[in-house]
């Protein structure tokens, strides 16, 4: 934090983060893989904590996308267990905190308590507004622009919309993230190099930091540093 008071930079209003490398961390200290994500929540507390402190406005991760549930079922138990403390968690410091959170993704596969628990965040939350937390959960890009495309035929055909006033602005407004900004930053930690399905619309312009930290490593430093490289970058949106 000091660094960017120093150098008088902003952090963009919106940072998106891609949390991977629990698995690795944890198999790199021969600990079950339920470790490595235990590890990994506590990152993003951490994570979250510091953007509200830099005065971020959003911030959305990728928690569990539509591919994860190909992992075994002990993994996927442990993360949704993650999940739920976390939630519990939140709504006892909700008044302490005053977090505003939303969730991406298609919700319905996720267990009964887990997803009351994430509608009761959603409400009970819905009156702050210092920061937004956008938990992507059974999310796929490419899933939610079907899901898009789906909804805008349904009011189609419904004649609620003409196929011609279908613009960017409209189709978006379809989409999980209606009435969030794009993402001006996404981080991606681990040394991956690719977005695996992640914003695929809202990332259109988004400038990426890929980062080689495994995500339970991940600190308020290397925030400052992907938020310095973000300040490096010329940002035309196509133009000159």
């Amino acid at each position: 934090m000091k660094k960017q008071q120093e150098h008088n930079l902003r952090p963009p209003r919106h940072i998106a983060i891609i949390m991977d490398g629990n698995g690795r961390w944890a198999k790199q200290r021969n600990l079950p893989r339920t470790a490595g994500h235990a590890a990994g929540a506590e990152a993003f507390r951490r994570t979250a904590n510091y953007c509200r402190t830099l005065g971020v406005e959003y911030l959305t991760v990728y928690a569990f996308s539509t591919e994860n549930w190909k992992r075994s079922a002990e993994e996927v138990a442990g993360i949704m267990k993650l999940l739920g403390a976390y939630l519990r968690e939140a709504l006892a410091d909700m008044e302490k905190n005053h977090v505003r959170f939303k969730f991406f993704g298609d919700l319905s596969r996720l267990s009964p308590e887990l997803r009351k628990l994430c509608e009761e965040a959603e409400r009970s939350s819905g009156v702050y507004h210092d920061v937004q937390v956008n938990f992507c959960l059974n999310y796929g890009g490419r899933d939610e622009i079907v899901k898009a495309a789906q909804q805008a035929a349904r009011d189609v055909a419904a004649g609620l919309l003409k196929p011609e006033d279908l613009d960017e602005a409209r189709f978006s407004g379809y989409l999980y993230s209606a009435d969030v900004p794009d993402p001006e930053l996404i981080i991606r930690p681990s040394g991956e190099l690719r977005t695996s399905n992640f914003l695929l619309w809202q990332s259109a312009y988004s400038e990426y930091v890929f980062m080689d930290v495994l995500w339970p490593d991940f600190a308020p430093e290397h925030l400052d540093q992907a938020i310095e490289q973000y300040h490096r970058r010329n940002r035309r949106f196509g133009g000159v």
